[in-house]
């Protein structure tokens, strides 16, 4: 009871003074005790409250290199997150997301279903037919992995890395209109340069004859440390009338000027002209260090957002965040669509509390 919070101490004072008093010093030490009553009550039962109700309900989600992958009427969210695979989340409006949710303990893909010891990075799942494909890195190599499942658990019949020369990270998986894939990656040759293949119709492997480089660092918000290992990564591809948008990260994820900017082609090949909004999503924009290296998808309305890391705080980059702005497409004075970001609509990714 609400009662027990007043010490006895003032309870003695009340019935020792009680008897003591005449009747005007009695109202007056009446109205004195209540007051009293009112302050410990109030105090006491603010602390009652405070340690029973008031306490978060959510936390950050941490996950780097995300992606979101919308099916059935849930959205799934993945990123680096372990060394044992890729853990994924779920939810039905993007606000409320509860997991880990995947099959095997949380994880949509683990280690020994499919290629990889270690270093397992920036996943992308995408459906074809019944079919659900997970492109991702590990040990510094791209695989793709099966499931019948968003949340796996993803395998390989065949335990194998794709075909390339040197060290591969960072998958996306693109389908042009007339059904062809292609692959765009980051190669680590000379920095971090994001390249592209011709898949075969299977998702086998790429057609290695195929292989072009698409873009490196050459502006100067794409390597303000001017280190001699510049660094352009985190490749997603999307199409808007003729035109393909490659939009991408620059500098090194550590940096807190990691941002987002992106070119356009006429080809899934380029050539590519990098825009000269870029950045479109940096630490001036969003006053958080390190924002980049995400996926862009469409919500159940036809909204696009652009999912994506920062630093875990501008003093702190370990655990990355998981974030979300909203971003759409804006004719310029020359009928051309821009990509154009919403700094309002930013938001950090939260999960349930188990």
């Amino acid at each position: 009871m609400i009662f027990t919070f007043i010490p006895t101490q003032i309870i003695r004072l009340i019935f020792n003074t009680f008897f003591k008093m005449n009747k005007l010093k009695y109202v007056f030490f009446l109205t004195f005790i209540y007051g009293i009553f009112q302050q410990q009550v109030f105090a006491n039962s603010k602390c009652f409250f405070a340690d029973r109700l008031i306490k978060p309900q959510t936390e950050t989600i941490y996950l780097a290199d995300p992606t979101i992958f919308l099916d059935k009427g849930i959205y799934y969210l993945y990123g680096t997150s372990s060394e044992q695979g890729f853990l994924v989340y779920q939810s039905r409006d993007l606000k409320k997301w509860v997991g880990p949710a995947g099959k095997t303990n949380g994880f949509a893909l683990a280690k020994g279903d499919a290629y990889g010891s270690k270093g397992f990075w920036a996943p992308q799942v995408f459906k074809i037919g019944n079919t659900y494909y997970m492109a991702y890195t590990a040990d510094e190599h791209i695989a793709i992995a099966q499931s019948d499942s968003p949340r796996g658990p993803f395998k390989q019949k065949e335990i194998k890395a794709l075909s390339g020369v040197g060290k591969q990270i960072d998958p996306f998986v693109f389908r042009d209109n007339d059904g062809k894939f292609y692959l765009y990656h980051v190669r680590l040759t000379a920095g971090n340069r994001i390249f592209v293949a011709r898949m075969k119709d299977d998702l086998s492997d790429i057609l290695p004859e195929t292989v072009k480089e698409c873009i490196t660092a050459t502006q100067d918000w794409e390597n303000t440390a001017k280190t001699n290992w510049p660094v352009t990564e985190g490749p997603t591809v999307i199409k808007k009338g003729s035109l393909c948008y490659l939009i991408y990260s620059a500098n090194d994820f550590r940096n807190p000027d990691y941002a987002v900017g992106y070119a356009t082609s006429k080809s899934p090949f380029g050539p590519w002209e990098k825009s000269n909004k870029n950045p479109i999503i940096s630490k001036t924009l969003l006053k958080i260090n390190g924002t980049g290296h995400g996926d862009l998808f469409t919500d159940k309305k036809g909204n696009m957002h652009y999912v994506f890391h920062t630093h875990h705080s501008n003093t702190q980059v370990s655990p990355r965040a998981t974030a979300l702005v909203s971003v759409k497409f804006v004719k310029d004075s020359s009928n051309v669509f821009q990509l154009v970001v919403d700094p309002a609509s930013f938001r950090f990714m939260q999960v349930k509390k188990q």
